[in-house]
């Protein structure tokens, strides 16, 4: 198996699952990573934002709105030393106004993209990738976008195995 980075963006607090609003101690997206990596053996890597969005869905989806309109790179705490040694990189994230979270964007403008494969994963409340494949070509110059899972965030908790069944004939 080629060296494989799993790096995603998600949030904990308020956002839509079955039957409403739901308060989460871990992101959707985290958990898919987990599985992910559960399945792989890959690295992870948890991309954070230095400034938190509010914990309160419908103001944190202004706060996300007001960045990609602005086209905005707020600052992150930390990043990989490299990913020199990665042929693949799995990045997941949520779909965010059918783009990719700005904190994702700052991320994949820190690195040169040249040789790898990107591969997405994108939960969502059901735009699925909306354009973020035509974002990760922009923001990754010479790299492969490969074709990715998307899948619904609030069924992210019941589909582990089709996760791990796709990433283990994915990666």
């Amino acid at each position: 198996m080629a060296n494989v980075l799993t790096a995603f963006f998600s949030l904990t607090g308020q956002t839509y699952g079955k039957g409403g609003m739901v308060e989460l101690d871990k992101g959707y997206t985290h958990m898919a990573a987990e599985f992910i990596a559960e399945a792989t053996g890959c690295d992870l890597f948890h991309i954070e934002q230095v400034r938190e969005y509010s914990v309160d869905h419908m103001v944190m989806i202004r706060e996300a709105k007001e960045e990609l309109d602005g086209d905005m790179r707020p600052a992150i705490k930390d990043f990989p030393a490299s990913i020199d040694g990665y042929d693949t990189v799995v990045v997941a994230y949520p779909n965010w106004w059918n783009a990719l979270p700005m904190p994702v964007v700052t991320f994949l403008t820190h690195f040169s993209w040249a040789g790898k494969t990107v591969v997405p994963f994108c939960t969502s409340g059901g735009g699925g990738f909306g354009h973020s494949r035509e974002d990760l070509a922009k923001y990754c110059p010479g790299a492969v976008i490969a074709e990715g899972m998307t899948i619904p965030g609030a069924e992210v908790e019941d589909n582990k195995e089709i996760i791990q069944t796709w990433a283990k004939a994915r990666l």
